[in-house]
């Protein structure tokens, strides 16, 4: 462990809810987590610029991908299996309706929708997309689950006009598998 690191990531920060909140759990409005993330956007865009705000989002998502890939999913090497389990765990926890609108394993090309997404489902027309931490989030879920290095991109979302949030994803080196 990087001893000079105050704040590396780990399953185990998420703590014991169960103990820790024994009244209120799991439960909390959406306002408080859009507002932790958007305060969090504004003072770090604030300080780096958007697109260094943008690149952390990223990859803040990436990291939170393979963690919850890791920790939330069984592995499986079936597509379906894991869209299906994956869908269902995303619509359990509240962060969003997940639907596969393309899938192609063998070109690493794939096309996907989550609606109702927590960050910004709801949110005002801002002439362009907000879900860059969706984005790492996606990459990481691929990656973990095809072995292939993706970069996800949003090509529709809330935020400009569509409801629905789309992803395009594609491998970086297809047919590079792990």
């Amino acid at each position: 462990m990087n001893s000079d690191r105050k704040y590396k990531f780990s399953w185990e920060l998420l703590g014991d809810i169960a103990t820790g909140r024994p009244n209120l759990g799991n439960k909390t409005r959406l306002e408080v987590y859009r507002l932790l993330l958007f305060t969090f956007r504004d003072v770090l865009e604030q300080h780096l610029g958007t697109e260094k705000t943008d690149q952390i989002f990223y990859e803040a998502g990436n990291l939170s991908g393979r963690e919850f890939y890791a920790n939330m999913l069984r592995p499986t090497s079936d597509l379906g299996e894991f869209v299906r389990e994956l869908q269902q765990v995303l619509k359990d926890m509240g962060i969003g309706i997940l639907r596969l609108e393309q899938a192609d394993v063998e070109t690493g090309e794939f096309v996907l929708t989550v609606s109702e997404d927590l960050d910004c489902s709801g949110l005002p027309e801002l002439d362009h997309e907000v879900c860059v931490y969706d984005e790492g989030f996606i990459a990481a879920l691929l990656e973990s689950f095809t072995g292939m290095k993706f970069k996800v991109k949003e090509i529709d979302c809330w935020c400009t006009g569509d409801r629905t949030c789309r992803f395009s994803a594609k491998a970086e080196n297809s047919g590079s598998r792990k």
